[in-house]
């Protein structure tokens, strides 16, 4: 059973997409696998003005990435490093434990994507 949170963003992805000309990118997972996320950042005076992501699996893959752009979104660099899988999925009402992964990946496609656009 998903939470409320999970079919919101499941049914209303926010942020979907990719930026052209990203400061950080990242892919976790792999589409051969039946799961995966792409993270793209857009980067200015180390904060994270745009965040855009594109998913492949199931409904709490998806609702993953959306609430990973909306907790990105605005913060500095050195904040947004500190997100965890544990507030992603907080921010998703709880998931499950099959169902956490996910929200690691997430966890992982963001910090990959910042480490991408350090210089």
């Amino acid at each position: 059973m998903h939470s409320p949170q999970v079919i919101d963003h499941f049914k209303n992805p926010r942020n979907i997409g990719s930026i052209p000309d990203a400061d950080g990118t990242s892919t976790t997972g792999s589409a051969a696998s039946g799961e995966m996320l792409q993270l793209t950042l857009k980067i200015e005076d180390s904060i994270v003005v745009s965040a855009k992501f594109r998913a492949f699996g199931c409904p709490t893959a998806i609702a993953s990435g959306s609430v990973l752009t909306e907790l990105v979104s605005g913060k500095k660099i050195s904040d947004a490093i500190n997100i965890t899988a544990s507030q992603i999925s907080s921010a998703l009402g709880g998931l499950p434990e099959d169902k956490e992964r996910y929200a690691t990946y997430a966890e992982e496609a963001l910090k990959a994507a910042i480490a991408s656009s350090i210089k």
